[in-house]
């Protein structure tokens, strides 16, 4: 009985030394970066614009302090990860809607594309303490959209239907000549991946922040083949922070 009544009563205490232990922080930041391939395609000749976006993160982690140097952090962030760009293509696998068809074949022009990403992440980190201000951190992550569009237009340019020698199809440099496409459907909903950063607390309980999150998935479908190359979502983000502990 005894015993029992020992082990009941340890019980919260030793919850409470848990909830006691953990850090929180709130952060705030600015995610730089977008969704491209892992090396240039030779169909893609250049890149002519990349817009700045209103990338914003926002949200709270929890630490868990596994030793003296070591301990283990979650968290909850709301982020936009949108971009604004422009190439130019040669002989690029495309699908878009012209006149109320749709064409399908190789493109050489003018793309401008527009990805809008909103989500929440829960990365799950292993964190190391490189000094009393230091803080590195790394580990998986995993982010669940609540809204994605992928979208744009192609313009002063021409595809050829099917293949190399297909009919040519001319694309103007105004508004009503140009061709558009929209494939948000076949994005995903779920994405994964690595993120890795540092924590510098330079001022009492303030600090800043910079990280780097790596997109193992696509943020299309895998069954999805009309962009050629998979796109994953690379970002960088520089931010602030607040440490109540």
């Amino acid at each position: 009985m005894l015993a029992g009544t020992a082990l009941l009563t340890s019980r919260p205490v030793m919850a409470q030394k848990v909830i006691e232990n953990i850090q929180l922080k709130v952060r705030a930041g600015y995610n730089i970066g977008g969704t491209a391939p892992l090396g240039m395609p030779s169909s893609i000749r250049s890149i002519e614009s990349f817009k700045l976006t209103p990338n914003f993160m926002g949200g709270i982690d929890a630490m868990y302090p596994l030793s003296e140097k070591f301990g283990l952090q979650t968290a909850l962030h709301f982020e936009i990860k949108d971009m604004d760009g422009e190439v130019t293509t040669k002989g690029y696998h495309m699908k878009v809607n012209m006149d109320q068809d749709e064409l399908e074949g190789l493109y050489t022009g003018h793309v401008r594309q527009k990805v809008r990403q909103r989500m929440f992440t829960i990365p799950l980190q292993l964190t190391y303490e490189l000094s009393k201000k230091v803080q590195l951190k790394g580990g998986p992550y995993v982010s669940m959209l609540l809204s994605k569009e992928f979208s744009g237009y192609a313009f002063d340019g021409y595809l050829r239907k099917d293949d190399p020698t297909g009919v040519k199809v001319v694309m103007g440099d105004k508004e009503g000549e140009w061709a558009t496409y929209d494939f948000s459907d076949d994005m995903r909903t779920c994405q994964f991946g690595l993120s890795a950063g540092v924590d510098w607390t330079f001022y009492r309980q303030l600090g800043l922040s910079a990280d780097l999150t790596w997109g193992l998935t696509g943020i299309h479908h895998s069954s999805f083949k009309t962009v050629e190359q998979t796109l994953y979502p690379i970002y960088g983000n520089i931010g602030i922070y607040y440490r109540f502990n």
